[in-house]
């Protein structure tokens, strides 16, 4: 069907994305044929509408059938399930890397918690931990090395653990910090 201006004799189509609107037809009785409506317009477009001098009439054209076919031997892999794939291995690798992080962390905090409610600690007793601190250091910067953890937070994370043993030397008078000087 199409819809035809009978006011004017030069219609002017719609160009657009849509040229020709595929509409389905209820009836069973035209198989071989689809039934489209292409939409036309008259100069005065206003004119035409006020007036309603709109009408419909049937035209019946061929269903075209075609034929797609892919030159591509093989499928790609989706490219989203591949990227799903990928973040879950990185999710587990990162996650094995900070909880050793952690782990070690917790050692050496530990260590360092038994080092200062220790009241007869000896000087000695800080060379284990700081082996312990060095192997933090360590594993902190092999997970910020291979992007695991941010530079920053790696070095947040080793500043705390240098903070702590120089407050439990402090604590027991192994370590005196000296005094700023001002400029004037």
């Amino acid at each position: 069907m199409a819809l035809h201006c009978l006011s004017s004799s030069s219609c002017l189509t719609i160009q657009s994305k849509f040229k020709t609107l595929s509409l389905n037809n209820n009836s069973s009785s035209h198989s071989s044929f689809a039934t489209f409506k292409s939409l036309c317009f008259s100069n005065n477009l206003s004119n035409v509408l006020s007036t309603g001098s709109l009408t419909m009439s049937p035209i019946q054209r061929p269903m075209r059938h075609s034929v797609v076919c892919e030159a591509a031997t093989k499928k790609k892999a989706d490219s989203a399930a591949k990227r799903a794939r990928q973040a879950e291995k990185r999710r587990i690798y990162n996650k094995s890397r900070k909880s050793e992080v952690k782990t070690r962390m917790k050692k050496v905090l530990e260590a360092l918690d038994g080092l200062r409610k220790k009241p007869d600690a000896q000087p000695e007793e800080v060379l284990p931990v700081e082996k312990l601190i060095a192997e933090a250091y360590s594993v902190i910067d092999k997970a910020v090395k291979v992007g695991t953890l941010h530079r920053n937070t790696g070095a947040r994370r080793k500043s705390r653990l240098a903070r702590r043993k120089k407050a439990v030397e402090i604590h027991h008078g192994w370590y005196t910090p000296t005094p700023a000087e001002t400029v004037q």
